[in-house]
């Protein structure tokens, strides 16, 4: 799938399931785990709306391994020495980083800086926030460098707004990591399908045997507005005052 679609997804499953996950009995009780745990309390809306952010981000992260892939030129040869480094590590592109192994790493990784790094935490969460407004196309058409300038502005702005509205990220690695596995499973869901349990290779594909073509009419036509508009009533359904 192309870096636009696996964003979209990524906002569109948080959306759908954060809450729902948040609300969950046991993740209410009094304990340590609770307290410090991926889902402290009930999402705000706030909340709710960074976390779709960050998970549209994170959705982007398994295409590390493919250096021309949009992750790769957001941050100019930063990023690209890193993608080269990811694909060679991992054994190219839709190698280890395609797999349930990668997205639990990710997650369970980003779930620690979250709890001991604030500094840290707060890196990642700009990077991802970042990240999804490129990928989903936040600039001026044709202009790279006023593109960018957009990108950083808006970027910091809603880390500030996110900031003052008391945003916590206790949920932090639970959005990183599902944000890669929706990647995982949308990258499935394509005819050359991923190895999502490497180190294991046999690649699966979904539907069974079946997959759409990266960038063709039905992804960029179909798919995309579809997932669009699937956010905004995912918004208003959560967001909308009853």
């Amino acid at each position: 799938m192309m870096g636009h679609t696996h964003a979209l997804t990524g906002a569109v499953a948080w959306l759908a399931v954060a809450p729902g996950l948040a609300a969950l009995p046991y993740l209410a009780e009094s304990s340590r785990f609770v307290d410090t745990g991926i889902m402290a309390a009930a999402l705000t809306p706030s909340e709710l709306i960074a976390g779709a952010l960050i998970c549209a981000g994170a959705a982007m992260l398994p295409d590390l391994d493919h250096p021309s892939a949009t992750i790769a030129q957001t941050f100019g040869p930063v990023t690209w020495a890193l993608s080269k480094a990811v694909a060679w590590i991992s054994g190219g592109h839709r190698g280890a980083t395609h797999s349930l192994l990668f997205a639990v790493g990710v997650g369970f990784g980003a779930h620690l800086l979250a709890n001991n790094y604030p500094i840290g935490r707060d890196v990642l969460v700009v990077l991802m926030i970042g990240l999804a407004l490129r990928a989903i196309g936040i600039g001026i058409p044709g202009k790279k460098a006023a593109s960018a300038m957009v990108n950083v502005g808006l970027t910091v702005g809603l880390y500030a707004v996110f900031r003052s509205l008391g945003v916590q990220y206790a949920w932090l690695g639970l959005a990183i990591g599902f944000g890669s596995l929706i990647h995982v499973v949308g990258d499935c869901c394509t005819e050359k399908g991923c190895p999502v349990l490497w180190p294991l290779r046999q690649r699966w594909v979904l539907p069974y045997k079946i997959g759409i073509k990266t960038g063709r009419a039905f992804e960029q036509k179909f798919l995309a507005p579809v997932l669009s508009v699937a956010i905004v009533g995912l918004l208003y359904w959560r967001l909308a005052p009853l």
